[in-house]
């Protein structure tokens, strides 16, 4: 079962994409897929309705796929949370979960323009197994609570500006996240119980048609249910609230690749949540 929320910004409606390719309109269930959803039940009443035939099936023609979760509350990021990563990133591997946030509004669909800022010269790519959480995570005992609290995952591209980023006095890891669009999500979210093993999961890039990234979430330092108990020990997750995981290696802060100019390509995939196509245009 996969969840998808389509129409222009602003009027966007929820839908399902079943196995065999056809789409399903769940405005009779929920408004939206978005924090209430997940509290009342939401994943529970769109599965027994698709099972008992009562979705009305819909074509979606031309309307723009949008991100698969209504804007969320809060965007948590992890960073160098793969070790390859953080050698090309120049650092050691992290002895406990890296936390930064993006701006909310940073959410855009998996089709959607990338704006490169003005003044940018090192805007990055970065595919991640985006996380939503389903229930309140809060001083977590266990990683089987931590489960718990998963609705399910998305493909999520944690679009970076480096020089915004750890150019600038001090650190200034959100100032280089949360530019606009700096968050293309989806196509689709799967619920965690369609997920048999999120820690086995492919990841890819690619940037103009040529390969970047290809790695597997069994490569993650800290496991999903890992971050979110940690997390839980500072802060409060909400259900609707994104969590990226962080990136394997293969961007370009590795020296190895360009960083994005305006006309470039980005697709990302992770195996099973669906492939990203963003344009890159000048902001």
């Amino acid at each position: 079962m996969m969840l998808m929320r389509i129409g222009v910004v602003g009027v966007e409606r929820p839908v399902l994409l079943s196995d065999d390719g056809a789409y399903y309109d769940l405005r009779g269930v929920t408004l939206d897929i978005d924090g209430a959803f997940f509290t009342t039940g939401g994943l529970r009443r769109v599965r027994s309705a698709y099972e008992a035939g009562e979705l009305p099936r819909i074509q979606l023609d031309d309307a723009r796929i949008a991100a698969p979760i209504a804007r969320p509350g809060s965007v948590l990021c992890i960073g160098q949370n793969y070790a390859a990563h953080a050698a090309e990133s120049g650092d050691d591997p992290p002895s406990e979960p890296i936390l930064f946030y993006k701006a909310p509004n940073t959410v855009v669909g998996p089709y959607d323009d990338v704006r490169i800022p003005r003044g940018s010269s090192k805007t990055d790519w970065e595919v991640e197994l985006g996380v939503v959480i389903g229930r309140q995570a809060r001083y977590l005992d266990s990683l089987d609570q931590a489960r718990d609290c998963i609705a399910g995952f998305v493909t999520s591209n944690d679009v970076s500006e480096r020089t915004f980023q750890i150019g600038r006095p001090g650190g200034q890891w959100s100032k280089g996240k949360s530019c606009e669009t700096f968050n293309p999500l989806g196509p689709w979210f799967v619920p965690a119980e369609d997920v048999p093993d999120p820690q086995a999961l492919t990841l890819r890039s690619w940037v103009n048609g040529e390969p970047r990234q290809d790695s597997k979430t069994s490569d993650m330092i800290f496991s999903v249910a890992e971050i979110i108990r940690h997390l839980s020990q500072f802060l409060v997750l909400e259900p609707g609230d994104l969590l990226n995981t962080g990136t394997p290696h293969g961007v370009a802060l590795s020296g190895r690749y360009d960083y994005l100019r305006p006309g470039d390509i980005v697709e990302i995939d992770v195996e099973g949540l669906g492939k990203q196509r963003t344009a890159c245009v000048a902001a």
